[in-house]
């Protein structure tokens, strides 16, 4: 299955995107795709019942706002430097394990929302990344398990404001957790859409120009990795989202270094998750 959620921020309805391309409302469903929805089993109850309804349940209005399909996360943990090529154009080296960091949940937004400036802010970064959202409880994770506790795969766009994040002081979070910095979807791919998780073209562009091209088989550590060492260091709720790092062909590599700015756009994908783009605005 593929979720999605349309609708105004705070307002999205839970849909589905059908094999067919049709777009439909499943708000019949009764619940929306957040902890207990997971938790209590709800892919496999959604896809019994779509089986049964999909057909009869209305589509959403054309050029209708994508939330992100699933509900706000309890935590969004992200990893850093698990591209060997993305830590040598940062001047960084893999490190022995992952580096673990979060964003605050608030960061959470549509995919195609527009990307806020930070007030004080002069070096924001994009970064296109393979997302992963768990779907059960994962607690001390042996890794042959870990895939049995993912509910499935997403695009996100993990933004830094660099200045913050490395000239502040202190942990990372503080340049990642900016508001409409974690534009998340359009959907929620359940495995089974998935042929192979570590062999999808990845891309990402700024003002048209393509700065990311790179495929999840160049992720240093893997996703069932990831999951049981995560998991090792707090408890993994359902519908967290942990996101797996980006390649190279960030701002802060270039030479010079390039930095976004109001009226830009910037697009990105991931193969078998769809695109999105954030047109970026000025502090409001």
């Amino acid at each position: 299955m593929k979720l999605i959620r349309k609708g105004e921020p705070l307002e999205e309805s839970p849909g589905l995107l059908l094999p067919d391309g049709r777009e439909v409302d499943a708000s019949s469903f009764g619940e929306d795709y957040d902890e207990v929805f997971f938790e209590t089993d709800g892919l496999e109850r959604l896809g019994a019942w779509a089986k049964e309804n999909a057909d009869d349940l209305p589509l959403f209005a054309e050029g209708e706002r994508y939330g992100s399909p699933i509900a706000r996360p309890s935590k969004i943990v992200c990893i850093g430097l698990n591209y060997v090529d993305h830590a040598a154009e940062s001047g960084m080296e893999i490190p022995e394990e992952p580096v673990i960091f979060f964003k605050a949940s608030s960061a959470f937004c549509g995919p195609n929302d527009d990307l806020v400036l930070p007030r004080d802010g002069h070096k924001t970064d994009w970064e296109v990344e393979l997302a992963f959202v768990v779907g059960k409880r994962a607690s001390y994770l042996d890794e042959e398990q870990a895939l049995d506790h993912l509910a499935g795969y997403a695009l996100h766009n993990d933004y830094s404001e660099r200045a913050f994040q490395l000239e502040r002081c202190g942990q990372w979070v503080k340049g990642k957790s900016c508001d409409t910095f974690a534009p998340f979807g359009p959907v929620l791919a359940t495995p089974d859409e998935i042929p192979d998780p570590d062999d999808l073209g990845m891309w990402l562009k700024v003002n048209g120009e393509t700065v990311q091209s790179s495929n999840t088989s160049n992720l240093h550590f893997k996703i069932p990795f990831l999951l049981s060492y995560v998991s090792r260091f707090m408890t993994l709720l359902p519908g967290d989202v942990v996101s797996t790092g980006t390649p190279p062909g960030v701002g802060m590599g270039m030479d010079p270094e390039t930095y976004l700015k109001a009226g830009d756009l910037v697009e990105l994908g991931i193969d078998h998750l769809g695109s999105s783009s954030q047109k970026v605005v000025e502090s409001r």
